[in-house]
């Protein structure tokens, strides 16, 4: 364990229901000393070596921030299961949709200089951007893209990063997407609407994502070990490996490169790094004695825009406002945000901004309640003396709940054909070129008797089919679930051949039929 001090101080904020200003003791929150939070770290550590012990993840990291101060920086377990080598504070982990405040507060710093407002118009800061329908293509805002109410469908975009398109053409393609809800009258966590509400925001500077996110934050907070670029993360000697749960066991070895969402999901660094960063948010843009961000614009992230219901487990009011989560329960005002690849990463930022405590926790697995579950049991430490409940249990079964059964339906539809299962036509009636706007080009070949898919650009990804019933195919695109199957539908033409197919795995917004390409 290493526990660090500083002795500078940070300027008080208070923050209740959106109205910030420079008071104290507000009703939605709790004081604590700092004697209060540094009693409580032996029993953090306990609870982090026992989730260890008992397999809940393979590794994880832990920073604790109070104030303008990094109290305590630790790993657990190890960085990739099977071997020998150790989490640790330097250990840097892929930190997914915790990405999203990070980069939130980039974008805040361009806003503190003038070079881009919360309510610029993307029309103007990306002429060649474009939404499905005209007025919200014209007056859709940076705000409106980091606070998730474009209307874009939250999966927009997702599925053709995961068969190889880069983010230009991703980006490009959210024209085709229906909206899910009016212009910002619905919440839909989009991954793809925010990286356009990001990168719009950087177009001004004339400079990549990557370079401002370098230049505006991680260099002036001295975040050395912290990227948006999948190659760095693949450069670092101590990283972490990703994992997932095949029968049981904690198996390494699927890769995740999100270069394609950087803003929202590409971020990698390790706790030393993203204490600082902590510090900058509890410090409302002053670290270490400079203000950093300017505080105004800063302070707008954290303001709660949008509702999102019930935290499910807590029970606290959920709101959204600028890549940050913001929750009002039973320790007052949190401002957090979580992570998730589901190959193999989870991590969460938990902040108490009256209380200026701050929790950084990363892992190297999915899907576990280990994150969520240690803040929860924090909290109640410090604030409370006690844990109140079982919270690495409870978040343990709602993640199971959440996740589990998406593919255990998939296995129960086509775990195996029906007893009167048709046969299918000659294969030649299926092979051959398909195509539409969204997905690109597809090709289904024969091979030795049986078909295969080929999609993505340049033929990126190629997937062995199984024959099901009839016209009905499956394949097996999840490279974390390979026993999860997704149908291939194909449609018979009057001349005995298909004259279109639909990609289940591809069709969330009603985008996965593509027709056959004239010979």
């Amino acid at each position: 364990m290493q526990r660090l001090r500083s002795h500078r101080r940070i300027a008080p904020v208070c923050v209740a229901l959106g109205v910030i200003s420079g008071c104290s003791g507000s009703a939605f929150g709790q004081a604590v000393t700092r004697a209060q939070v540094e009693a409580r770290l032996p029993a953090l550590e306990a609870l982090a070596q026992q989730a260890i012990d008992a397999g809940d993840v393979p590794g994880l990291a832990i920073a604790i921030v109070y104030g303008d101060e990094t109290l305590f920086l630790k790993g657990f377990g190890h960085r990739e299961i099977g071997k020998p080598d150790l989490v640790g504070p330097e250990t840097v982990f892929q930190i997914a949709s915790l990405s999203k405040p990070v980069t939130s507060t980039v974008v805040a710093a361009l806003v503190g200089e003038g070079v881009v407002g919360w309510d610029s118009r993307v029309a103007d800061l990306d002429p060649g951007f474009r939404l499905h329908e005209p007025y919200p293509a014209s007056q859709v805002t940076v705000r409106d893209f980091l606070n998730h109410r474009s209307g874009l469908p939250g999966s927009a975009g997702d599925d053709l990063e995961g068969i190889g398109y880069g983010r230009d053409d991703i980006l490009r393609r959210l024209r085709l997407v229906p909206p899910s809800s009016s212009f910002r009258a619905g919440y839909a966590y989009s991954n793809f609407g925010f990286t356009e509400g990001a990168v719009a925001a950087a177009r001004p500077t004339g400079k990549r994502w990557d370079v401002v996110a370098q230049e505006k934050l991680f260099g002036p907070l001295g975040m050395t070990s912290t990227s948006t670029r999948h190659d760095d993360f693949l450069t670092r000697a101590d990283r972490a490996a990703l994992h997932v749960r095949r029968d049981g066991v904690w198996t390494a070895g699927t890769e995740r490169d999100p270069d394609a969402q950087a803003p929202a999901g590409g971020v990698s660094s390790n706790v030393r790094d993203l204490a600082r960063w902590v510090r900058l948010e509890i410090g409302n843009g002053l670290f270490e004695g400079t203000q950093r961000v300017a505080g105004a614009a800063l302070a707008q992230t954290h303001v709660p825009l949008t509702a999102r219901g019930t935290n499910p487990v807590t029970g606290g009011a959920s709101f959204y406002g600028l890549g940050w989560n913001i929750e009002y329960g039973r320790h007052g005002l949190v401002w957090g945000h979580a992570g998730a690849f589901s190959v193999g990463a989870q991590t969460l930022v938990s902040i108490h901004p009256e209380a200026k405590l701050g929790i950084v926790l990363l892992t190297n697995a999915f899907p576990s309640g280990v994150p969520e579950g240690l803040a929860d049991s924090f909290a109640d430490l410090v604030f409370d003396g006690r844990i109140r409940k079982d919270w690495l249990k409870d978040w343990g079964e709602a993640y199971t709940s959440l996740f589990g059964p998406g593919a255990a339906a998939n296995r129960a539809v086509y775990g195996r054909p029906p007893a009167n299962a048709s046969a299918s036509l000659p294969l030649a009636a299926y092979t051959g070129r398909y195509a539409n706007a969204y997905v690109g080009n597809a090709e289904v070949a024969e091979i030795d008797g049986r078909l295969t898919l080929t999609v993505g650009p340049g033929g990126a990804r190629t997937y062995p089919l199984r024959h099901f019933d009839r016209d009905l195919f499956l394949c097996f695109p999840d490279a974390e679930a390979p026993d999860n199957p997704s149908a291939i539908r194909f449609a018979i033409g009057s001349g005995g051949k298909a004259d279109a197919v639909t990609l289940d795995a591809l069709n969330a917004n009603g985008l996965g039929t593509l027709d056959r390409a004239s010979e």
